[in-house]
C-alpha cells in the first residue's frame, strides 16, 4: 500500500468533519426549505410545531455556511499550496 504523510492524513480528517458538518445542516435544513418549495397547509404546521419546539433554521444557516466556506476555502488552500493541484 501506499503511504501518505502525517499532515495530509490530518487534513483529510479536518476535511471530513467540515462536509458531516455541512451535511447535517442541510438536514437540518429540510423542514425549512420543504416549507418553502411546496408550501403547503401540511408543511406550515410541520414548521408551526417545530418552532414551539425551538427549531431555528439560522443555526443550520450561519452554522452550515461557515463549516462550507471553511472547508472549501481549506481545500483550494490544500491543493494549490501542498498538493500542486488547481
Amino acid at each position: 500500500m501506499g503511504s501518505q504523510s502525517t499532515a495530509k492524513t490530518i487534513f483529510l480528517l479536518i476535511s471530513m468533519v467540515g462536509w458531516l458538518i455541512v451535511g447535517a445542516a442541510l438536514m437540518y435544513l429540510s423542514p425549512f426549505i420543504a416549507d418553502l418549495v411546496v408550501s403547503s397547509d401540511l408543511t406550515h404546521l410541520w414548521m408551526t410545531n417545530l418552532s414551539r419546539g425551538g427549531y431555528n433554521p439560522m443555526l443550520a444557516w450561519v452554522g452550515g455556511g461557515t463549516a462550507l466556506v471553511a472547508t472549501v476555502l481549506g481545500n483550494i488552500i490544500w491543493y494549490q499550496r501542498f498538493d500542486g493541484k488547481l
